[in-house]
């Protein structure tokens, strides 16, 4: 039996569906299950049962035993957020929680991280455990993935496999609930087909042109694939980035996007909003040196070969994955 939090968001969702084509079935839902927007990423999915997450530790406690792996992926994601005592109670406290049980009845864990944990990349990206201590997360919600982190590699009693996974900027099917958290290309793409034309932020900082703003863009699809890689090989337990290893520019993510509607390109530039300017990221790229050298050979897709897929068979479908 396979436990995954988080399980009606978007990385969980699309989770569900790549076990689901390895035919495996046998998943626990753990989830806040009371925003019914979130409830058509699991259409069509199978699985075995859903618990709330205010009930899981209590029954992790009680069924752990029976438990054979546990992707926790359930997370306050809001980088706008800065009330620190939601983090605490939902990312770090509740984590904690986790952890420990599958300590008690010896459960692999994989869980999610953030590259929000690097902060402006003055220590670089490198998945090194004697960085994350020097790292400075630019808001609370990388404090509190951070802190996790550094908690998690200072525990002498562990589960029995356990991955913590540093997501880069994931974008692909099943985040329509995200809002503004959802990915550029979600952006885009309904902001073309409202209006012809994107609107990036313009650049505040002389090192980077307007829209050169480069960031490591990862499809959900190799997302999922490394989780399971993780599941079944089990390499050397620690910390991971998961990025696609190569920084892009968002004109060259906004160009993918139009040229997979067909659309002509027509970009325009707005401010970086006030309240995230000073905490904003103009360089993120994912050294995945670890990642590969643990055994991971399939390649990650393209900026553009991702965009397409993810623009052509589900955005321009308005399909799930």
């Amino acid at each position: 039996m396979i436990v995954i939090t988080g399980a009606a968001g978007f990385i969980g969702s699309c989770l569900i569906a790549r076990l689901n084509e390895y035919g495996i079935t046998r998943i626990v839902l753990v989830d806040d299950f009371t925003k019914p927007v979130k409830g058509h990423n699991l259409v069509d999915k199978k699985y075995l049962m859903k618990i709330e997450r205010s009930e899981f530790v209590q029954w992790l406690k009680e069924k752990g035993s029976d438990v054979d792996f546990i992707f926790h992926l359930g997370a306050r994601t809001d980088t706008t957020e800065f009330d620190k005592s939601i983090f605490d109670e939902l990312n770090l406290n509740y984590s904690k929680d986790v952890w420990r049980w599958s300590t008690h009845h010896k459960i692999p864990l994989v869980y999610a991280s953030s590259a929000a944990t690097y902060g402006l990349g003055e220590h670089g990206y490198k998945d090194d455990h004697r960085v994350i201590e020097k790292l400075v997360p630019l808001n609370p919600y990388g404090d509190s993935k951070n802190d996790f982190d550094k908690w998690a590699i200072n525990q002498h009693l562990t589960p029995p496999f356990w991955a913590g996974l540093k997501f880069f900027n994931v974008y692909g099917p099943n985040e329509y609930h995200k809002e503004r958290m959802a990915s550029v290309i979600l952006h885009a793409f309904r902001q073309i087909i409202k209006t012809g034309e994107m609107k990036l932020f313009r650049s505040h900082n002389p090192k980077y042109g307007n829209g050169e703003q480069m960031r490591d863009f990862v499809y959900v699809k190799d997302v999922v694939n490394i989780c399971y890689f993780l599941m079944k090989e089990k390499p050397q337990n620690g910390i991971y980035n998961l990025g696609s290893g190569k920084a892009r520019t968002f004109k060259d993510l906004v160009s993918a996007t139009f040229k997979a509607m067909n659309r002509e390109y027509e970009v325009s530039f707005v401010d970086t909003p006030e309240d995230i300017r000073d905490k904003y990221q103009y360089f993120t790229e994912a050294t995945m040196n670890k990642l590969i050298a643990a055994g991971y050979t399939d390649g990650f897709y393209s900026l553009e070969k991702g965009v397409e897929d993810y623009v052509k068979n589900y955005l321009l479908e308005n399909k799930y994955y």
